[in-house]
């Protein structure tokens, strides 16, 4: 590439650095991708306590030693750290500030379990930060790709206040939508925070929803292109309140500009046969070290070895609505009289942990459950499970029916968003997985009793989880896709070429 594309990719999470959630996956890996295809990535993100104290090599900035930054009547500093991805030269960027991510927590206070009072302050403080940040460290920039709500507001500020301004006047912006749910709603004062004019703020303005200020419309209104995880996602936001959480009409608008793709996996960290974190590698020519982990699960949980007929089905997950928890809570009577065992991984809403915790104790042979978020556990689900449940209400795109792919742990998922795009339902001698349609708790059951019917078929079972085992989804095939739409936007902002 003659004159690589210069991505600069902010947001709120970057796995390993600092992760809640899926997210932090997609931030940490897509840069690696866009690298090997050419282009120079660059990130920036907050630098959390914990993130500070883990013992990375991070280190004070050099080229940029800190700078004040307004915020509304007061002026906090920042400080700026530097750092690698990884065992790579992309550079990473964070933006360090005592008041603001000195803390414990990224999104939520862990004494109360609910999101920091200032959270609108603190990611305005970070999204000014960044664009203050660029300008210092005198490289030129392409792309400001921003993901979520965190960081949605940065396409704004670029168009109202900086435009002008001879470095932000070519770049183009890029907004990926990872979850529609969270939008960042807060009151008016946060324009003045963010040092956008009051004036536009009126009534259908991209910066106005129902009397307060929505970070994320103002993206959707103010990017050059918006995307987001699944091609089926991105069409079930523009045409489904459900989906859309009020947006649905500022997405149509824009419908020419929005895309989906769906996310890779990094399939080095995530591959049975080097897999450092399961108790027995195998692959789809040898799957015996499979059983090896399966009987590892029986015992970290307690469940009695019943039958090689009784296969085990595996949930990581956050216990939440939006995750079907719902469905399998009503289902879960009938679940448990199934010729099968269920484990479950997560934590999130009390009344699920109650209500868990209450159905492994009433059924101790077929339920197991440990309420907690444990990397090296997830990945033994993932080896020694035969099947995974997703009956999620909305899932934008999901990584675990991509690593239960990979592992030859066949999916059951609820046809929407990237489980539609990723899990082809089994039909005779092609698909991958299982789903149904009706977000019902008998669609649900009926998909499970498909599943149990096919694996009673041992031939059969073996061709379904080799063909889920052949699948690819590294990050290659999206990395491409991201590289095409920043093209589009380069040229938008660079007509001349």
């Amino acid at each position: 590439m003659i004159n690589p594309l210069r991505v600069v990719m902010t947001a709120a999470e970057m796995s390993p650095l600092a992760k809640v959630g899926g997210l932090g996956d997609v931030v940490g890996a897509l840069p690696r991708a866009l690298a090997n295809l050419g282009a120079k990535p660059l990130v920036i993100l907050p630098a959390y306590r914990e993130t500070l104290s883990r013992g990375y090599d991070i280190r004070r900035c050099d080229a940029v030693r800190g700078f004040d930054v307004p915020m509304r009547s007061s002026v906090e500093h920042a400080v700026i750290y530097q750092t690698t991805l990884g065992a790579t030269d992309i550079p990473v960027y964070l933006v360090g500030s005592g008041k603001y991510f000195d803390r414990n927590g990224i999104y939520d206070d862990p004494a109360t379990t609910e999101g920091y009072a200032d959270n609108m302050e603190r990611f305005v403080f970070f999204s000014k930060s960044v664009l203050e940040l660029l300008p210092r460290l005198n490289a030129p920039v392409d792309i400001l790709h921003c993901h979520d709500s965190h960081t949605a507001l940065i396409p704004g500020i670029v168009e109202i206040n900086l435009r002008k301004q001879p470095f932000y006047s070519c770049v183009g912006t890029l907004l990926t939508i990872h979850n529609l749910a969270h939008q960042g709603i807060h009151p008016e004062e946060a324009l003045a925070y963010a040092g956008i004019d009051g004036s536009h703020f009126y009534p259908l303005s991209p910066f106005e929803y129902w009397g307060k200020v929505n970070f994320m419309k103002a993206g959707i209104e103010l990017a050059d292109k918006i995307n987001t995880v699944s091609h089926t996602y991105a069409g079930e936001i523009q045409t489904k309140p459900e989906f859309g959480m009020g947006l649905e009409d500022v997405l149509q608008r824009r419908s020419t500009d929005v895309s989906g793709i769906v996310n890779g996996i990094d399939m080095d960290e995530w591959n049975p046969e080097t897999d450092p974190l399961i108790p027995d590698r195998y692959s789809p020519k040898d799957m015996a070290g499979k059983a090896t982990c399966k009987e590892y699960l029986l015992q970290y949980f307690g469940l009695p070895r019943l039958s090689s007929r009784f296969p085990m089905i595996g949930i990581v997950s956050r216990l939440a609505d939006q995750k079907g928890f719902d469905l399998i809570a009503e289902a879960i009577h009938e679940i448990a009289a199934l010729d099968l065992q269920l484990v479950i991984l997560g934590k999130g809403q009390q009344k699920y942990h109650d209500l868990f915790r209450q159905f492994a104790a009433q059924y101790p042979a077929k339920i197991g459950v440990q309420f907690s978020f444990d990397n090296a556990l997830a990945h033994r689900i993932e080896a020694g499970c035969d099947m995974f449940l997703m009956p999620s209400r909305f899932e934008p795109c999901g990584l675990n029916q991509l690593y239960s792919l990979r592992y030859g742990t066949v999916p059951i998922v609820r046809a929407t968003g990237g489980l539609a795009d990723t899990v082809i339902p089994c039909d005779g001698d092609v698909g991958t997985g299982f789903s149904f349609s009706a977000y019902a708790s008998r669609e649900m059951m009926a998909a499970i009793k498909q599943a149990l019917a096919v694996y009673s078929n041992a031939g059969r079972w073996r061709a379904l989880r080799v063909r889920g085992m052949s699948q690819d989804w590294s990050w290659n095939r999206s990395a491409s896709q991201y590289m095409q739409l920043y093209q589009t936007i380069r040229s938008k902002r660079h007509p001349e070429g």
